[in-house]
């Protein structure tokens, strides 16, 4: 199966369309469309053709996009590097990728050296070579290979196909509807699937998409009340920095804005009635970068009966819990869907990536007895104390339900007698002793469960998405 080149029956259908927008400028379609055919020209000069993997190192602005559609263009595979890694993590997903050219920012280029290294500058001065885009792209086409955050080894590359960003942009758009006017609100990281989907989206919906270069909760809660977008996608410490902004400069929401799609993990239900106090409808979101973003999400008619909930699978996907657990047990999270990858690059390329034609995910979960999967904790952050089995995202909930509490993280630390015990760490929104907390938790866990220390800081450590890093935490210990 082929599908038509997504960029090139956009442009013509729908020509005049936004499609991006930055700042004060915009693009629409057809626009898009020709200056994506004019790089990719200018790429084909430096000998970048449909066989070529090239890697992108790049900030989230307009000649970002430029260059990942004129990728679409050339057919080459675009392997998404992260610009908030270290010179040696990027050197080790360069080598790892095999990747034959660099494309980088302007204002990364002293970021790492690379033989291949050609700069966004050149591709756009370049002269404009003739270049016609293929009109077709096969579904197993590689279109974007990204390397997981590496919670355990080295990260991993893994392959997303035409099929799979196709399948996840038709599944979401099934659940959550399309109009001509939508407009999603992009705050994440273009290399990041979660920013990625949305440039994909706009492809497949003809939908119009507000790039912003970071996450600011401030100006996300002014784009929020103008009715300029529709949708945004936020992990839940960015839901909650945005819905402190509108509540501390008592801000109002547009009712043209329908709803955020959270992901990253569990998102308190103190934020979703927050949320739901300024008419926005929440909905909890389960994927990964093997699933080229969403496997399933709560639907609107949903989000208040299921607060907790990440939802069913969307339309083309199952989702099973170990082997086929009943309601209410906790178990390994397993996936099946033309959404999950094709397989991975590399350093892996030999792993399997599905047992029995499941994805193994790696993460606890259960469903009820509706069948709703609810989310419990990825399993590499599973504390084991005294036989007893802690999630760590149990615990964070809590203590995100005091007052006084911004941000909490929460891992395992060694412990002589038990193994492993969980210790906490907060950031305050005001000022709290530590045994209030612990009185606190007590109320609401099991003894085992509650951390034997929680300590103050003045900030978690966080992946470019805004995701926790526990691994990160156990070396503060």
């Amino acid at each position: 199966m082929s599908y038509p080149n997504w960029l090139s029956q956009r442009a013509y259908l729908n020509g005049s369309r936004m499609a991006l927008s930055f700042e004060n400028e915009k693009w629409s379609f057809a626009e898009i469309h020709k200056i994506a055919v004019d790089y990719a020209g200018s790429m084909a000069s430096f000998g970048i053709t449909a066989d070529s993997r090239v890697a992108i190192l790049a900030k989230s602005h307009p000649e970002s996009v430029f260059v990942m559609y004129a990728c679409l263009h050339a057919g080459c595979e675009m392997v998404m590097l992260n610009d908030r890694l270290s010179a040696v993590e990027l050197g080790y997903q360069l080598a790892d990728s095999e990747a034959g050219y660099l494309l980088v920012d302007d204002e990364l280029q002293e970021k790492i050296d690379f033989g291949n290294k050609i700069l966004f500058g050149e591709i756009k001065n370049a002269e404009k070579a003739d270049f016609i885009p293929s009109a077709e792209w096969s579904e197993d086409r590689t279109i974007s290979i990204m390397y997981t955050s590496g919670t355990t080894g080295y990260p991993k590359g893994v392959r997303q196909t035409a099929q799979n960003h196709f399948s996840s942009a038709v599944s979401s758009a099934l659940n959550i509807g399309i109009s001509p006017d939508d407009v999603w609100l992009c705050v994440m990281p273009l290399f990041h699937i979660s920013g990625f989907s949305i440039l994909m989206r706009s492809l497949v919906y003809g939908m119009g998409v507000q790039l912003h270069p970071k996450f600011d909760a401030e100006a996300c809660a002014i784009e929020l009340g103008a009715g300029t977008v529709t949708h945004m996608s936020v992990v839940a410490v960015t839901l909650e920095r945005i819905l402190n902004q509108l509540e501390t400069q008592s801000l109002e929401v547009s009712p043209k804005f329908k709803s955020m799609l959270a992901g990253g993990g569990p998102v308190p239900v103190s934020y979703i009635e927050r949320a739901e106090k300024f008419g926005i409808s929440v909905l909890q979101t389960y994927g990964m970068t093997e699933t080229s973003s969403q496997t399933t999400t709560l639907q609107p008619a949903d989000a208040k009966r299921k607060i907790g909930s990440s939802g069913k699978p969307l339309f083309l996907y199952q989702i099973k819990i170990g082997n086929d657990a009943p309601a209410g047990e906790k178990a390994e999270i397993q996936i099946r869907g033309p959404q999950v990858t094709a397989g991975y690059i590399g350093k892996y390329a030999e792993r399997k990536v599905q047992e029995d034609g499941w994805f193994h995910t790696g993460d606890i979960g259960y469903l009820d007895a509706e069948g709703f999967l609810f989310v419990v904790d990825r399993r590499s952050d599973l504390i084991v104390s005294g036989g007893e089995n802690i999630y760590p995202a149990e615990i964070e909930k809590v203590l995100l339900g005091h007052p006084a509490v911004l941000e909490a993280g929460v891992c395992g630390v060694a412990d002589d007698k038990w193994g492993e015990v969980p210790a906490a760490y907060v950031v305050l929104k005001e000022r709290v002793e530590q045994q209030e907390l612990m009185e606190f938790c007590q109320t609401q866990l099991a003894s085992y469960k509650v951390p034997k220390r929680i300590q103050k800081v003045e900030a978690l450590p966080r992946n470019a998405s805004n995701k926790l890093l526990r691994r990160e935490l156990k070396t503060w210990n």
